[in-house]
């Protein structure tokens, strides 16, 4: 069984906190698998690589000036966007073998959203775009051109994370906070290779990608039921919330 939850939590920096706690709270038994499948508002997420960078608080200076919520994500790659128009998943399950379980990982998640953007009717290919955003051999794109889903990990012990975001419409609002973060960041990338669903299929909303994906999910072999966290669940990630506020 896979707990579906779909709420979102305000600010993105709890919000990120949120998959936080349910990763480890699933690791330790305490949760089941749980899948999150949301709307997110306004937020650009960096990873490790842009903390390291000199450019790093100038970068979240400058998102945060556009009105996109600079947070650190949990697993690794570069600043990536979320924003209105986008689906935000999280999915948290038991993982007992560590890194050997990394790349079926990426193989199930990639695959998972091949299939459901197929099933609308969609070229959804997987693999990296060259000068894409945040760039990953396992990013999904459509016609080989236009990359529309990133994914990363996070391992730890006990558990696994696997996060990322699927591109439905406003790939403008995907390249309006990454220009000035990645000039910061001195990343080289092509704004054009950022895509949206809806540029091939005109009038697709959230709602339609996400029951698309829901039943890939199912068709991967995955009883997907529809649940919430508890108290203890959103008290732990309270307290994990300043974690992730690239803001501070």
């Amino acid at each position: 069984m896979l707990r579906l939850v779909t709420d979102r939590f305000d600010p993105p920096a709890l919000d990120t906190a949120v998959s936080a706690a349910v990763l480890h709270r699933v690791a330790t038994g305490a949760d089941p698998a749980t899948l999150r499948v949301w709307t997110p508002e306004r937020a650009v997420a960096f990873g490790r690589q842009d903390r390291a960078r000199p450019g790093y608080h100038a970068a979240a200076s400058a998102v945060a000036g556009l009105g996109f919520a600079p947070v650190e994500r949990l697993a690794g790659g570069r600043a990536a966007v979320f924003h209105e128009g986008t689906i935000a998943f999280s999915w948290a399950l038991p993982e007992s073998h560590g890194p050997e379980t990394i790349t079926p990982r990426f193989v199930a998640i990639a695959g998972i959203v091949v299939r459901a953007l197929s099933s609308l009717g969609l070229d959804a290919r997987i693999g990296e775009v060259p000068g894409e955003y945040c760039p990953g051999e396992w990013s999904v794109n459509l016609f080989g051109t236009h990359k529309v889903m990133g994914v990363g990990q996070r391992l730890v012990r006990g558990g696994a994370h696997v996060g990322g975001v699927i591109v439905v419409t406003g790939p403008q609002l995907v390249n309006l906070p990454l220009t000035p973060a990645y000039l910061a960041l001195e990343y080289d990338w092509r704004p054009e290779a950022t895509g949206a669903i809806d540029q091939a299929l005109p009038g697709v909303d959230i709602a339609a990608v996400t029951a698309a994906l829901l039943a890939a999910f199912g068709a991967a072999g995955e009883e997907v039921v529809p649940g919430s966290l508890d108290a203890a669940c959103l008290e732990q990630a309270a307290a994990l919330a300043s974690d992730h506020d690239a803001s501070r």
